[in-house]
């Protein structure tokens, strides 16, 4: 969740949010929904937050693996509190912040690289 009015994602993730909290699964039970901070900006260039060339970082691109938990961190004040909410949800997995701001730049993070590639053969 965008904490800032003026940031350009807020609305946005409002209206995400809005909606999830209107929304059940196939048996009628609402989800629990479990909000992560967002990271602030990341690559803009632009003074005006509604104007950015921001790149797309988020706590929510974390990877889940034997015993641990690896996740995206920005050089942030969230990065914290991002952590701690990953910990509350993983209690039994060690939670450990990846500085990520480098790997952004390529549209991703850590659950991104983790991905299958095609085999070119196919």
């Amino acid at each position: 969740m965008e904490e800032d009015p003026e940031d350009a994602n807020y609305e946005l993730l409002q209206d995400n949010l809005r909606r999830l909290q209107t929304m059940t699964d196939v048996k009628g039970r609402p989800f629990e929904i479990i909000t992560l901070p967002m990271p602030g900006v990341v690559g803009g260039t632009s003074t005006d937050k509604r104007n950015l060339d921001r790149l797309p970082a988020s706590y929510a691109n974390f990877y889940i693996a034997n015993g641990v938990v690896l996740a995206p961190i920005f050089g942030h004040t969230n990065d914290t509190r991002a952590l701690r909410v990953l910990e509350k949800l993983f209690p039994s997995r060690r939670v450990v912040g990846i500085n990520c701001e480098p790997l952004v730049w390529g549209m991703g993070t850590i659950h991104c690289v983790t991905q299958q590639q095609p085999d070119a053969g196919s």
